[in-house]
C-alpha cells in the first residue's frame, strides 16, 4: 500500500516477502543492523577468501583461513556450517561492497530519482563481477547453498541483495511495486550468475549481454516478478551437476 510509511517497510517486506528471512530491509530512518558475523569470525572469513580460487568452497579454506589469521585449527569448530560459512561470508561481503560503486554511478547517473533504472543494472553487473575470482568455483557454492538447511540463508542473502541493489539506486518507492522490483530482481541476478557460471567470453561479454536481455524482457513485459522457488530451481539443479560430475549417483 502507498500507505506504507519508509520506516515501517523493513517488517513488512520480511512478513510479505520473505518469511524465511530474518534480515531487517532497508529502512531511510533508522540504522542498518550489525552483519551476521563476530570480530573473529570476520577475520578467519576474510583470511580465507584469497584461498577460494585454489581450494574452492570448502573445510580446506576456511582452516587455511584461520591460520592466515593466527588461530588454532580448533577455532573452525566457530563454523557449525562449515563451508557453508565461506559462501556466506563471501554472499555478504560482496553485497556489502556494492557500496562503493554509487559515488560513480550517482556522477555518470544523477541523484537519487534521476536514473534508478540504469543504477539497478549497473549495481547488478557490479555485483556479478565481484564473483570473477570465484567462478570458476561457483557451482561448488551453488551445491552447498542448495542443500536444504542452507537455502533458508542463501534465499534471505538473494532478497537482501535485491533490496540493497534498489536503496543503492535511489529507489523510494513505498506502493507495492516495492515488493514486486525484488522480486524480479532477485530471479533476474540469480539466472545471470547461474549463466556467468557457463561463461567464456572475453570480460564475461556474453554474461552482460544476457543480464541487459532480462532487464529487456521485464521492461517489455511489464514487470514479471519472479520467485523464490525460481531460484531454488536455478541453485538445485547447478548443484545436482556438481556432485553429478563428482561421481554421486541421483
Amino acid at each position: 500500500s502507498s500507505l506504507i510509511p519508509p520506516q515501517h517497510r523493513n517488517t513488512m517486506a520480511s512478513k510479505r516477502l520473505l518469511p524465511l528471512s530474518r534480515r531487517a530491509y532497508h529502512s531511510y530512518t533508522h540504522p542498518q543492523p550489525p552483519g551476521p558475523f563476530t570480530a573473529v569470525e570476520s577475520s578467519i572469513l576474510s583470511a580465507a577468501i584469497p584461498h577460494i580460487p585454489t581450494h574452492g568452497f570448502t573445510h580446506t579454506t576456511l582452516s587455511l583461513g584461520a591460520k592466515d589469521a593466527g588461530y588454532v585449527d580448533a577455532s573452525t569448530n566457530l563454523f557449525p556450517k562449515g563451508a557453508f560459512s565461506v559462501v556466506h561470508y563471501h554472499l555478504w561481503s560482496q553485497r556489502e561492497a556494492l557500496k562503493k560503486h554509487v559515488p560513480r554511478l550517482v556522477g555518470e547517473f544523477g541523484e537519487a530519482g534521476k536514473g534508478t533504472g540504469r543504477k539497478v543494472m549497473a549495481l547488478t553487473w557490479e555485483r556479478l563481477r565481484g564473483n570473477e575470482k570465484v567462478v570458476h568455483r561457483w557451482q561448488e557454492a551453488l551445491a552447498i547453498m542448495a542443500q536444504p538447511s542452507n537455502i533458508p540463508t542463501s534465499i534471505s542473502e538473494l532478497s537482501s541483495l535485491a533490496d540493497e541493489i534498489w536503496f543503492q539506486a535511489g529507489d523510494t518507492s513505498v506502493d507495492t511495486s516495492w515488493y514486486t522490483k525484488r522480486a524480479t530482481l532477485s530471479t533476474i541476478y540469480a539466472a545471470s550468475e547461474l549463466y556467468m557460471t557457463t561463461d567464456r567470453s572475453e570480460g564475461w561479454r556474453d554474461t552482460s549481454a544476457f543480464l541487459e536481455r532480462r532487464f529487456e524482457d521485464n521492461m517489455r513485459l511489464g514487470g514479471v516478478v519472479g520467485s523464490v522457488g525460481q531460484w531454488v530451481g536455478f541453485t538445485a539443479r547447478a548443484g545436482v551437476n556438481v556432485l553429478r560430475s563428482k561421481g554421486v549417483r541421483i
